[in-house]
């Protein structure tokens, strides 16, 4: 079985509570976007999830749930979450071929 030499980011990484912990957030007001990063037999792929934090009496909770007049917000959290992913599979990498891997490739969509 062969395995791919690439150079390949470690997992994030966990809480104190052995929890995994987000590669990034995005957050505009109460809108936030969090990007988790996964790890295979390919590399690192990214999961985003959305939500929007409200106050129930005196205590903060999130939803998943948006109003008409957030989805503007939604949508520009979604744009930025989806800039930061792109970057980071497009830093370069660090195998000593100055950072030309994937140079050529086809974007796959």
């Amino acid at each position: 079985m062969a395995v791919k030499n690439s150079p390949q980011k470690p997992p994030a990484p966990a809480s104190e509570n052995g929890k995994q912990r987000p590669a990034h957030e995005v957050r505009l007001g109460r809108i936030k976007a969090t990007i988790w990063a996964n790890q295979g037999d390919n590399g690192t792929w990214y999961n985003v999830t959305l939500s929007r934090s409200y106050k129930d009496g005196d205590e903060w909770k999130s939803s998943s749930s948006f109003g008409r007049d957030e989805l503007l917000t939604v949508a520009k959290a979604a744009d930025l979450a989806n800039t930061w992913i792109h970057s980071q599979s497009q830093a370069p990498a660090s195998n000593g071929d100055g950072g030309h891997e994937g140079q050529g490739e086809d974007i796959p969509y």
